[in-house]
């Protein structure tokens, strides 16, 4: 720092210390301030006047660090920095020059905190950026979120009313363990009641979420991104059963792991057992197997499967069966 550096310059840059390096130590404060020991700890001293929860804690092992306040701390940010943050706003949220939005809004009162050379590149990055829409990414509504992150903080069941992708609506109880956010997907992962079943849901196709009285224990174990993944194609409408000629190895590395539950018929041939809401998505991910497979079970995906094949057969100019 400047050896000129006025007295507020300094208490500020000690705060940024502060957030950036919890546990600093009062001579390395005094190091990167470039004072004494002794200014060091009259700063600090200075920020807890003002309001600012420095916390400090002695031994071998102690420092300095900002603890939890009524009040947020200021922000700072460099022109890097504050650029980066818009840059994956931008990215993850094609809404985030709406000021309506809750992330344009959230974006927006970060932008008028900056100094005034920051907030100009910054305003520049965000109004001129046009990033294209990800159409595999489902954002879900905020306050749907909200409650089902808090539901699953505080341990409280709640109740979903839900849309599936084929259009069935239905009302169920659940306790939330997790949100988990997979390619650009937000899932709940959740026992249901009364059949104490393990299913995941897609946020965006909550229509309302109730929270309710009860509360939970989750398993202790738990690995909420294993287990969603095992769970994926598990609780939808329609039933999937297939045999692949082929070892279960080959048939893993053919399929995402989403698309259901494996299992060795013998050393030559895969059972595929899942549910889906979606047959014709589904006999998609089944015709790119390059082996032969038979649907055992199933009549949509069975149905969803020959369409598919008709429409490939008259791609290439074949008629028909």
């Amino acid at each position: 720092m400047k050896s000129d550096a006025s007295p507020t310059a300094r208490a500020l840059l000690a705060l940024e210390l502060l957030q950036s390096s919890p546990g600093i130590t009062a001579d390395r404060l005094a190091d990167k301030l470039g004072v004494s020991e002794r200014a060091a700890r009259r700063y600090v001293g200075i920020l807890r006047e003002a309001g600012i929860p420095v916390e400090s804690l002695r031994g071998p092992y102690g420092g300095y660090r900002v603890g939890r306040g009524l009040r947020l701390p200021p922000l700072m940010f460099s022109a890097t920095e504050a650029v980066g943050l818009v840059m994956a706003v931008l990215d993850g949220h094609h809404h985030a020059s709406d000021p309506d939005n809750p992330a344009g809004s959230a974006l927006g009162k970060i932008v008028r905190a900056l100094p005034e050379p920051v907030a100009a590149q910054v305003e520049t990055v965000r109004r001129t950026a046009a990033p294209a829409p990800d159409r595999a990414a489902a954002r879900p509504d905020p306050g749907a979120t909200t409650a089902l992150v808090q539901a699953c903080s505080n341990r409280r069941r709640v109740r979903l009313d839900y849309r599936s992708q084929a259009g069935s609506e239905w009302v169920v109880e659940v306790d939330p363990w997790a949100v988990v956010v997979r390619h650009g997907r937000w899932y709940l992962l959740c026992r249901t009641h009364p059949a104490h079943a393990v299913r995941t849901y897609r946020i965006d196709r909550v229509r309302a979420v109730e929270p309710l009285d009860d509360t939970f224990t989750p398993p202790a174990d738990l690995d909420p991104v294993a287990l969603l993944e095992e769970n994926l194609a598990a609780g939808w409408e329609y039933e999937v059963e297939v045999v692949v000629d082929a070892p279960v190895d080959d048939v893993a590395r053919w399929l995402p792991r989403s698309i259901g539950l494996l299992e060795p018929v013998d050393v030559g041939t895969t059972r595929l057992v899942a549910s889906t809401s979606n047959p014709t998505w589904y006999a998609g991910q089944l015709a790119s197997i390059p082996v032969p497979y038979r649907i055992l079970n199933g009549p949509e995906l069975r149905q969803a499967s020959r369409t598919l094949g008709q429409r490939l057969l008259a791609a290439a100019g074949e008629p028909p069966p």
